[in-house]
């Protein structure tokens, strides 16, 4: 089946088909490291290392993942701690591929940083105003919006519309409202360098389009990000792109996925409802979150709250009970193949819901499997679909056994148990009642074989 993927510019679902056979450039913009990433940057970068997974299934991939490690909100936060942005950075930017590494996200193939591409954004910038694109004013330069005729075609809107709505104030040394900044003047105090127009330092629109251009050509096949930033990043990378490259196409397929709130509500820093990886990945597994994060599809809003996690993790407890006990070879899960199925709900703009039906209808079957040939084979499976959904990861029997903040630990599990066993074989059944009674209440479910006594923990 042919891939067919939403796209942002022309509104519908289309097949999807790169530039050059066989392979396929992807960019997504990143993260900008003045703070760890909350679970709404989360968002995309789970979303879209699926799609790098998918890809890489029948293509070679270039897929690069920017960081602005220049901009207002990180010198904003040197000042605040008194730290120097450089140290301010390196820290999240560490912090950033860590929280996301728990989440089962891989690493791009290239990470590019707006301060090593300096030259090449004043390089852009150059050929814009040599191409009467953009103008330079009172050590500013800025993109000339009314030079784009199909400039808010991305983003569906009108020019005149946005002009005569516009209520901002514009600056002196603009032409319109609307016309954006390439660059600008740095004083002493902040990062700058030497450019034609002094020293200063980039807009943030053309970090990326400069990153795009340097790494992946004037025109890629896929870029991805957040619905926020159709409006204006996007829109405005697009302009400038296409308009530095003599018209050529900057984007083959824009993808965007939906916005995230928490318990119906916006997130903001104002109503203390910003939720960070960071924090969250200390008590609740990364693959709790990264199925969280999947369980919607992509396109459509997640609203985020307390029953999301628990309804995640439940449903974690039910694939990993499926393969649990289960003896796979590793030739097994070398041979294994993904379900036709859910590869087709995937290839289906990653229409997650349907796949993860899938996943679960597998599990059924491997429930009722009766023979060891066919658990097995179940079972191999099932790893190879969590392999490419990035769940399964974890030893099942170790996946149980893990707990978070506020979960019984492991050995006082393995204590009750031996005690509730012993008070068995004793006769005294008030006392095993009693034990098992504590375990229950501490959320773990016990049943007992002919080989002993297994446990869970039921996330009930």
């Amino acid at each position: 089946m042919t891939i067919q993927l939403h796209d942002t510019l022309r509104g519908k679902k289309v097949p999807f088909e790169p530039l050059i056979e066989g392979e396929v450039t992807m960019y997504l913009c990143g993260p900008t490291v003045y703070n760890y990433a909350h679970v709404g940057n989360a968002r995309p970068a789970v979303v879209f290392d699926l799609l790098a997974r998918l890809l890489r299934r029948t293509y070679k991939l270039t897929f690069a993942r920017n960081i602005t490690d220049v901009d207002d909100k990180i010198n904003a936060a040197s000042v605040e701690t008194g730290k120097p942005i450089d140290e301010i950075t390196a820290h999240f930017i560490t912090a950033y591929n860590d929280d996301m590494g728990a989440l089962g996200v891989r690493p791009p193939d290239i990470e590019p940083r707006a301060t090593q591409h300096i030259a090449e954004m004043i390089a852009m910038i150059e050929i814009l105003i040599a191409n009467g694109f953009a103008y330079e004013a009172e050590g500013h330069v800025l993109f000339d919006v009314s030079s784009k005729d199909n400039y808010g075609a991305l983003s569906k809107r009108n020019l005149r519309e946005m002009i005569a709505g516009a209520r901002v104030e514009v600056a002196p040394y603009k032409k319109a409202a609307h016309d954006f900044v390439l660059w600008k003047p740095s004083t002493p105090e902040l990062p700058g360098w030497e450019s034609p127009w002094g020293r200063g330092r980039p807009g943030w629109h053309i970090e990326c389009s400069a990153m795009a251009e340097k790494h992946l050509g004037d025109t890629i096949d896929i870029h991805a990000g957040g619905q926020d930033l159709v409006f204006p990043h996007h829109e405005n990378e697009m302009a400038q792109s296409c308009s530095a490259h003599g018209g050529a196409p900057f984007v083959r397929y824009w993808l965007h996925n939906g916005f995230l709130s928490m318990d119906h509500t916006k997130m903001s820093k104002s109503l203390g409802n910003v939720l960070l990886v960071h924090d969250l990945i200390k008590t609740v597994p990364g693959e709790v979150i990264r199925l969280a994060l999947l369980g919607a599809h992509y396109r459509q809003p997640l609203d985020w709250s307390a029953e999301t996690i628990e309804s995640a993790r439940r449903m974690l407890d039910r694939l990993y009970g499926a393969v649990q006990g289960i003896d796979v070879s590793d030739d097994a899960r070398a041979a294994a193949e993904v379900s036709q199925t859910l590869l087709a709900a995937l290839e289906d703009d990653l229409n997650t819901p349907k796949a993860m039906a899938e996943f679960f209808g597998l599990a059924r079957s491997l429930n009722k499997a009766s023979d060891a040939k066919t658990k097995s084979e179940l079972a191999a499976q099932m790893y190879a679909c969590g392999e490419l959904l990035g769940l399964l990861g974890t030893d099942p029997d170790a996946w149980f056994a893990g707990h978070v903040e506020g979960d019984l630990p492991a050995e006082e599990i393995e204590v009750l148990i031996e005690k509730r066993t012993a008070a068995k074989a004793a006769g005294d059944y008030t006392a095993a009642d009693a034990f098992r009674d504590q375990l229950v209440d501490a959320g773990i479910t016990i049943q007992d074989g002919r080989d002993g006594t297994t446990w869970r923990r039921s996330r009930q």
